[in-house]
């Protein structure tokens, strides 16, 4: 690890306040909203206690765009959102391409593959390259597109957070895919990760949120430990808490499953609600995300006969979440694996007890087993309904380990001490970058290939989603 990566040093929430002059932050996420994922809560929060520390951030955006607190600015970078629902893989109109990166978006989904890291990066850079006097360093936020590439070698201090390597994501859909040609979809689909994987080898400076997430970083990514550091993400205690006029609906379970992917495990929790339900058909799941109809899970709903006690939420404020985690008796993270988890401390934070697989992070985030949570291995439907079942049959220790859980999120995960530890490395990029130096000519000869024609305006329909 580096010398600052100590998982003890970086969650401290009483980290020292930054003393250092204001910063001018440019922050990146190709994806920014938070219904579709946790960069989205990310990228929200993060900007919120980093203006409150005093430092100045505009956020850069492509769509679903980011749900933003006041006083934050926001940079809209329109793309064909061609994963939009509720038409996702359409065919554009003619009159919706702006701009040759429009044209290789539509390009390169049309071979399979996931096209936003890529096209968003190009984006991002042609908005940055005018404006790098108006920013002392620019964050990215998982994009790790060759445009990011191009701003830091323009001479713009560059920093990302890796939340985990998309590589483990690849892995698991390829392991999980049925068939050859579902297989060979997947690698298709997941080509962009050889460019993020050179690009990440190429950053000064990393951040990542857990040691586990560090230790897949090095391996998979093969990037130099000592540019790799661990700040842990947050969680907002005050506003996901015990609600006391709130009972726990007999039978409820609730999960959150914002991306319909093997990784997340969502089968084997209703393999697990199936069975319960043979001795107690009073047993039903609520599932924050939204599904889609040729999916694993929507198919496995209809074979086991679930569709009338598995209640799917999307596109709720936060508020009427922290509802549905306090209506529940048991909140369960199914994950295969996760690089860090925000529904497992936000359910801790409402003190609701936590089932939670070993899965990559998960029990380095959420504690000892039996004290903050109870523990199932990943990918074993039997043990997750046995470890459910008896909790169910233990009120007292529930309420134990509830209570548990939520003080250890309060001891550990802040957004505030997120926001002072992430200052901490852009002081530290800063320290280490060079002087600033002109674009290079390679660098200009491709941002030539960004700009051929000037961008049309996007019309108020293809904004609304019509």
């Amino acid at each position: 690890m580096g010398p600052d990566a100590g998982p003890a040093d970086v969650r401290s929430s009483d980290a020292p306040a930054d003393s250092g002059p204001p910063l001018r932050v440019a922050l990146l996420t190709y994806r920014g909203h938070p219904w579709v994922g946790g960069q989205g809560v990310y990228v929200r929060h993060l900007a919120r206690e980093l203006s409150a520390l005093g430092h100045s951030v505009e956020v850069f955006s492509g769509p679903p765009y980011p749900h933003l607190d006041a006083g934050i600015k926001l940079t809209e970078l329109p793309s064909l959102d061609l994963y939009r629902m509720p038409d996702p893989f359409r065919v554009p109109k003619v009159a919706e391409f702006r701009s040759p990166v429009d044209v290789l978006e539509y390009a390169i989904t049309c071979t399979a593959s996931f096209a936003e890291p890529l096209t968003f990066s190009l984006r991002a850079f042609r908005a940055l390259r005018s404006r790098l006097d108006d920013f002392d360093l620019v964050h990215d936020n998982q994009c790790l597109g060759y445009g990011i590439d191009w701003l830091r070698r323009a001479g713009m201090p560059t920093l990302g957070t890796i939340h985990h390597p998309i590589t483990v994501d690849r892995r698991l859909e390829i392991a999980h895919a049925p068939t050859r040609g579902k297989r060979l979809a997947m690698r298709r689909f997941y080509a962009f990760t050889r460019m993020q994987n050179r690009v990440a080898r190429r950053l000064d400076r990393i951040v990542t949120v857990s040691t586990n997430s560090f230790d897949d970083i090095v391996t998979d990514l093969r990037v130099d430990p000592t540019r790799l550091n661990i700040v842990t993400v947050g969680v907002d205690s005050d506003q996901f808490r015990p609600l006391p006029g709130v009972t726990p609906v007999p039978g409820r379970l609730m999960t959150t499953a914002s991306a319909d992917v093997a990784m997340k495990g969502l089968v084997y929790l209703l393999e697990a609600l199936a069975k319960l339900r043979t001795e107690n058909p009073s047993l039903h799941l609520v599932v924050i995300g939204r599904p889609k109809d040729d999916s694993a899970a929507s198919r496995l709903i209809d074979q086991l006969d679930l569709a009338g006690c598995v209640e799917f939420v999307s596109g709720v404020p936060d508020e009427r979440i922290v509802e549905l985690y306090n209506e529940a008796e048991l909140a369960v993270v199914p994950s295969l694996y996760e690089g860090f988890s925000l529904p497992a401390i936000e359910a801790m934070s409402c003190g609701v007890p936590l089932v939670a697989t070993t899965g990559g992070a998960l029990p380095e985030v959420t504690g000892a087993d039996g004290e903050t949570c109870l523990q199932v291995p990943p990918g074993d439907s039997e043990a997750l309904a046995a470890r459910i079942s008896w909790a169910l049959s233990q009120p007292d220790l529930r309420a134990t380990v509830g209570a548990a859980g939520r003080a250890r999120v309060q001891a550990n995960y802040s957004w505030a001490a997120t926001a002072r530890k992430t200052v901490e490395q852009y002081r530290a990029l800063l320290a280490d970058a060079p002087a600033r130096r002109p674009l290079t000519s390679q660098i200009t000869r491709l941002s030539r290939t960004v700009k051929p024609w000037p961008e049309r305006p996007v019309s108020a329909a293809s904004k609304s989603g019509r």
